[in-house]
């Protein structure tokens, strides 16, 4: 028969593996404010412009590859759905989440009904990033974010009209939808969203938002 010190130490070591394995998981513990690790490089922006609210920034490329996220960086890819451009999009956000470390979840909105259920749903993890890939989101972003200013929001491979301060969005010609009232531009190419300028719009985006440089748009036509 165990004895009850054993049986007591057996129970202390299980609810210590269970805690060790499930801390990492949970989301509603409190982590440290997410910082960025390492440096924009010159030509991000201009040091000399004022980025004001929904302006544009054309950084130099590469110029944001020493910027990395802190350990532990919370973020949730909201993604709807299955055209070639949003998969591209989302691919290059799940290679770089894995090559930083980054504790990423994805919530995938089912239907035109569940794209602002599943903004929500992102939001109610209370993530440190949530980030957006599918033109159907375009909309509802714009209705949901100015009423949760606390939390930051990255859009890649479109933009909002009228950002708030917590939205930063990275665009390119071949891109640059702006929402179903404006539509797709002229120049909007499918074809654009090739692995490497997906891959560059999620680092230059979250290195500007590491950056507190946000409710901008970071506009990648030259990589």
């Amino acid at each position: 028969m165990r004895s009850p010190l054993r049986a007591a130490a057996a129970l202390a070591a299980a609810a210590a593996l269970v805690t060790g394995c499930s801390s990492g998981d949970d989301w509603s513990r409190p982590h440290p404010e997410p910082t960025a690790v390492g440096t924009l490089g010159r030509g991000f922006v201009d040091p000399s412009a004022s980025l004001a609210p929904e302006a544009t920034a054309t950084p130099r490329p590469g110029s944001w590859a020493g910027v990395h996220p802190s350990e532990g960086y919370r973020v949730v890819l909201v993604t709807a759905g299955d055209d070639r451009p949003t998969k591209a999009l989302v691919k290059a956000v799940e290679e770089w989440g894995r090559e930083e470390h980054v504790d990423l979840r994805t919530v995938a909105a089912e239907n035109a009904h569940d794209l602002i259920p599943g903004i929500t749903r992102a939001m109610e993890m209370r993530p440190d990033l949530i980030v957006s890939a599918g033109n159907d989101l375009v909309d509802p972003l714009a209705t949901i974010t100015p009423n949760h200013l606390a939390q930051r929001f990255l859009v890649v491979g479109a933009e909002l009209a009228e950002p708030t301060d917590n939205v930063t969005a990275v665009d390119w010609s071949g891109a640059s939808f702006r929402g179903e009232g404006l539509g797709a531009s002229s120049t909007y190419d499918p074809d654009s969203f090739t692995p490497e300028r997906c891959a560059a719009a999620i680092r230059a985006g979250t290195a500007a938002v590491l950056n507190d440089l946000t409710g901008i748009v970071i506009w990648l036509d030259k990589l």
